[in-house]
């Protein structure tokens, strides 16, 4: 991704979220995520957009996919039900738990019977205290989250989240409570496997001619 692109973006996600959340705090959750890589950083290591500038561009998708849910979900009155700055607080801020957690190491790798050396990135979690839960944290030291909203970013990673594979029966009451984290999770996953993953594949296949 060029440095303009990123620039874009971060663009992008500034305005989304100075127009919805207004909230106490606000303003300094913002100033500190400006401080921190989350606008060069990578959504993952190697799987959907893992490049510089992945992790703002996939929480952009993730906020514009959770809003087409709610709105279709609810209709025309939406906001009776969810409000549009939760809709942008938990679209654009699931991921914060990701902050300063990806590392750029090289490793060899042989191209046409050359061995080169590659970046690739590698985690190095400062802070390890989980993954959607470790964003509520975040966001809670700053500005106050709504029991909804904290629900919606705790369980964003629905079944793939470690708390259920290691046998946590809590998801499907969490779903049946707070119905928003289940349009969370499907706003992650759409935005990850029919957005981002398409995309990386569409540009493979390009590159192979096909």
């Amino acid at each position: 991704m060029t440095n303009e692109k990123v620039e874009q973006i971060k663009q992008e996600f500034v305005e989304i979220f100075n127009t919805n959340i207004k909230r106490d705090g606000a303003k300094e959750l913002l100033d500190f995520i400006l401080m921190t890589d989350f606008f060069t950083a990578p959504a993952s290591t190697r799987y959907h957009s893992a490049y510089a500038g992945g992790l703002a561009e996939h929480s952009i998708k993730v906020y514009k996919r959770l809003l087409m849910l709610v709105q279709n979900e609810y209709g025309e009155n939406w906001q009776d039900t969810l409000s549009a700055e939760s809709v942008a607080i938990c679209g654009l801020l699931h991921d914060v738990c990701k902050i300063n957690t990806y590392k750029v190491e090289m490793r060899n790798t042989k191209e046409d019977g050359v061995w080169v050396q590659k970046p690739y990135y590698t985690t190095d979690d400062p802070m390890p205290y989980g993954h959607g839960e470790k964003s509520v944290y975040m966001v809670n030291g700053f500005m106050r989250l709504t029991r909804e909203e904290a629900m919606a970013i705790n369980w964003h990673m629905g079944p793939y989240d470690m708390r259920v594979k290691g046998g946590s029966f809590a998801l499907s009451d969490v779903f049946y409570l707070y119905p928003t984290a289940m349009l969370m999770y499907m706003a992650d996953l759409q935005a990850a496997y029919l957005d981002e993953t398409t995309e990386k594949f569409a540009k493979k296949q390009q590159e192979q001619g096909k």
